[in-house]
């Protein structure tokens, strides 16, 4: 689509257009909410990466399980963009109620291509993000430095074999 195209749109229509596309990729099998469509995808790409069986819309604390393993694995998603550089994953919420076994956290560029995937353990989460009092969650920044952790493992070719 061309951005010419885009700049004759008023907010409202580029506001339907986003629900066009939400709603495309439902009916894909892609998104399973009607918001932050990049967090589905992603919750998407990475269960069909590695075969893994998506958890209910309802189920708190993760997202996905190994079905073989029964390892739980909580997604995180973050675009970044020229204006916003920031890391910075959606809130981590009761970490310590060991939900999930580790984190996926994935990173894309302005034009939704990887540049980098991780897969954490939660020990890792826990000692490398931060406590917001405001949000009662963890606040974990996904930055190439969490490679020298250990048991962290950079999952990026994997996804984007898959991440079309």
């Amino acid at each position: 689509m061309h951005r010419n195209f885009l700049q004759t749109l008023t907010p409202k229509q580029l506001l339907q257009l986003t629900g066009e596309v939400i709603d495309e990729l439902r009916s894909r099998g892609i998104a399973r909410s009607g918001n932050n469509p990049l967090a589905d995808y992603t919750e998407w790409l990475v269960t069909v990466s590695f075969g893994w069986k998506l958890a209910d819309a309802s189920v708190q604390g993760y997202d996905a399980t190994d079905k073989r393993t029964h390892t739980r694995y909580e997604i995180k998603a973050r675009r970044i963009t020229p204006r916003n550089k920031s890391r910075q994953l959606s809130a981590i919420r009761d970490v310590e109620g060991e939900h999930f076994d580790f984190l996926i956290a994935v990173i894309y560029d302005q034009n939704f291509d990887i540049l980098r995937a991780f897969k954490i353990p939660r020990e890792v989460v826990q000692k490398a993000g931060k406590h917001s009092k405001h949000t009662n969650s963890l606040i974990l920044h996904a930055r190439d430095a969490l490679l020298d952790e250990v048991g962290v493992k950079d999952i990026t070719k994997q996804l984007r074999k898959h991440g079309r």
